[in-house]
């Protein structure tokens, strides 16, 4: 007994005896009230306690010979897919004329409805059309890698990559037997009131560089990049490079959940149109890309992509006044097109998902939630008790 009475002497929650406590009804109401202010006030610390939010930090960024991968979606109403031609070249000298691998080019009609899905590839099928054992004439030039047969122009295709590589105009085709065969120069007029859009992707060195959009063959002549213009500037039908960019992002995609949860990591480019009716226009895009990173929380795992920023500009290459900037001229040269010119920031983003609160903070908040309430209403019921006692003996009196 000595022990437990020593312990008794330590208890802070004294006991009072049943037949000494008084119930009210005004007790009820408050206790009542209690419990619905205290269901309410857990519910929002427990929806608080499962908020995550996005910590961000920069970072330097330490990768080296990385490429990074670029989704690209873009229509042309009033140019066909003939005669554009996608290149990239960057600083290091990688030059990618042509790009065919990846890439998917739609011939659109007049209201925008696909008329064929074209999937390129690098190396097309043998023309239907010619022998197996054809040997074709190249006119003056090399055959290209890209023919099946080693020092033959078996289609029209390798002709006029010939052509490229020794930097001659190409034109319609007339007077070359591959693309007579083909009907080169009718399928030209054919596609002439034709749009186009293409969309894919490629892959690009992690370097200052451009990738662009531009009428006829490309190739070097002097050192300098140029591209076949004439069955564009010399068609019956005009052209020019009206363009909808649908969607323009560097490195994967993000997962649904991640668009819905991070709302900056926006593509400014996406859904951009531009209408010009100068077929000698030239549209330029400078995007500034930042590597970023997300640490998913919940699931785990680390994505990596590029998030950019965009400076556009655009100038008529006859020399004449701006569309956007009256007054403004600008001098003659340059190639029609669209040109996106890439650089690349020395730093990274590294978005981070954490809890707002941790569950030792949850607990503790729900222990001052029922406590702080039970004591409060403890409060409140005792003045209502006192209340009522005094206004009865004013009664008797």
């Amino acid at each position: 007994m000595g022990r437990a009475s020593r312990l008794m002497r330590l208890d802070a929650f004294t006991k009072t005896v049943e037949d000494a406590r008084i119930r009210t009804s005004s007790g009820g109401i408050v206790t009542i009230f209690s419990v619905l202010v205290i269901f309410c006030l857990v519910i929002g610390e427990w929806n608080d306690y499962r908020k995550v939010s996005v910590i961000s930090e920069l970072i330097v960024d330490k990768t080296r010979g990385e490429q990074m991968e670029i989704h690209l979606n873009i229509t042309f109403p009033h140019i066909p897919c003939e005669l554009l031609t996608l290149d990239v070249m960057d600083v290091s000298g990688d030059l990618q004329p042509s790009v065919s691998h990846g890439i998917g080019k739609h011939r659109l009609d007049k209201s925008g409805g696909i008329i064929e899905s074209k999937f390129l590839e690098l190396h097309p099928e043998h023309p239907k059309h010619l022998d197996p054992s054809y040997c074709g004439e190249c006119y003056g030039a090399v055959a290209p890698d890209t023919s099946k047969k080693a020092g033959c122009c078996q289609t029209c295709d390798d002709v006029r990559e010939a052509y490229a590589a020794k930097g001659w105009a190409f034109g319609d085709g007339t007077g070359v037997h591959q693309c007579e065969e083909e009907g080169y120069k009718e399928m030209l007029k054919e596609q002439a009131g034709e749009g186009c859009r293409i969309d894919g992707h490629l892959w690009v060195n992690k370097v200052v560089g451009n990738f662009h959009i531009a009428p006829g063959k490309s190739f070097s002549n002097a050192q300098m990049h140029v591209h076949d213009l004439a069955n564009y500037l010399q068609g019956d039908v005009h052209h020019d490079f009206t363009h909808t960019i649908n969607a323009l992002s560097f490195g994967p995609p993000l997962p649904t959940d991640l668009l819905h949860e991070n709302h900056h990591q926006q593509n400014p480019l996406d859904a951009t149109s531009k209408k010009t009716s100068d077929r000698n226009y030239n549209y330029l895009y400078f995007l500034k890309i930042v590597s970023t990173s997300y640490e998913h929380l919940d699931h785990g795992y680390t994505i990596h992509t590029h998030q950019y920023s965009v400076t556009s500009h655009e100038r008529s290459l006859e020399g004449g006044k701006d569309d956007v900037h009256p007054g403004t001229v600008h001098a003659r040269g340059g190639i029609p097109g669209i040109f996106f010119s890439y650089d690349i920031s020395p730093m990274k983003v590294v978005n981070r998902e954490i809890r707002t609160k941790s569950f030792s903070g949850f607990l503790t908040s729900i222990c001052a939630i029922i406590g702080g309430t039970l004591t409060v209403a403890a409060a409140l019921d005792r003045g209502l008790y006192e209340g009522a006692r005094r206004i009865g003996k004013l009664h008797q009196r």
